[in-house]
């Protein structure tokens, strides 16, 4: 489809592209601003064809002196905090075309808009072992190949055999996971690429011994976390060993007396002071407020500075559009 007041002639897409379109609610947290632009493709060689099209407008801006249309990319919505302002120019989101599983031989095929539980559970119903971490991590397959995404003994470097990008001028490209240089919540994609689609490795006949890990985990997460509230996971990092005597970001959120610490509707988990809570009512100003204040309180009661494992994306309220 195209529209007449994008900021640019698009060519013919399959897609979905809206205008001020609610974003906040399609996060976990379920608040926050609209995307001035929010594109949901159709399949992978539609989110090309606009990406290539977005790139070659924004190099004629460049080349004139003005801005660049930003682009923003948005998976599940579980680890990201939409600010109360919007977000500026075009919010990518990957729906259900990226969301199909498929078992490939000794692995899985995956899209990027899979959930990362329901891929766990689909590689014990393949008897494929060695996936069941993902079980424990809120989110989708794209989100996690980005930042390396772990849990429970596991991360996306361990399983991960390779990932299909569309690169930022519009090309399909296959980068081997080498490529990527992975580390704690850490990938090296190129500037702008988004994941489509990545195969993961799996330990044929390891399905029973992944069923029993699955429960174990699910039994874990719900003694331990706020599993049935409005969160966004880990809200920080762990620090390295080294500069935190071997403490876990939790552990010294606690040591800093935070634990339950609320601004307005926003509050830090009873259960886990890792994770803060939407208690119904809570802005996304809120929210980073809280977590701000807790990073404070970490650094001048521990020494130890804190950093962010959700994202902020956006405007504050009333920055300039």
């Amino acid at each position: 489809m195209t529209n007449a007041d994008f900021p640019f002639p698009c060519p013919p897409l399959r897609g979905r592209l809206v205008q001020n379109a609610p974003l906040g609610q399609r996060t976990w947290f379920g608040t926050g601003g609209r995307a001035d632009w929010l594109f949901t493709p159709a399949d992978s060689t539609d989110l090309a064809c606009f990406m290539k099209a977005l790139e070659g407008h924004n190099q004629q801006q460049r080349a004139s002196g003005r801005a660049p249309v930003a682009l923003t990319v948005l998976g599940a919505g579980s680890n990201v905090i939409i600010r109360d302002g919007g977000v500026e120019g075009v919010t990518v989101r990957l729906g259900g075309a990226f969301g199909q599983v498929a078992v490939d031989g000794d692995g899985l095929l995956a899209g990027a808009a899979a959930l990362d539980a329901n891929v766990a559970r689909q590689a014990v119903a393949a008897d494929l072992g060695g996936l069941a971490f993902l079980s424990g991590i809120p989110g989708s397959i794209g989100g996690a190949c980005a930042m390396n995404a772990g849990a429970y003994g596991g991360d996306m470097a361990q399983v991960l055999d390779w990932v299909d990008i569309v690169t930022v001028d519009g090309a399909l490209e296959r980068l081997p996971a080498k490529a990527l240089n992975m580390g704690y919540r850490h990938a090296e994609l190129p500037p702008g690429a988004v994941v489509v689609r990545a195969r993961l490795k799996g330990r044929p006949g390891g399905g029973a011994q992944d069923a029993a890990e699955l429960e174990r985990i699910k039994s874990s997460r719900t003694a331990s976390q706020p599993v049935r509230a409005r969160t966004g996971g880990s809200t920080f990092r762990n620090p390295p060993p080294a500069t935190s005597g071997g403490r876990s970001a939790w552990q010294l959120v606690d040591a800093a007396g935070c634990r339950g610490l609320a601004v307005g509707g926003a509050r830090i988990s009873e259960k886990h002071c890792n994770f803060m809570i939407n208690e119904g009512t809570a802005t996304a100003t809120e929210l980073e407020t809280l977590g701000d204040e807790v990073r404070r309180r970490v650094l001048d009661q521990t020494g130890v500075e804190l950093h962010w494992e959700i994202k902020r994306l956006g405007r504050l309220p009333g920055e300039t559009p």
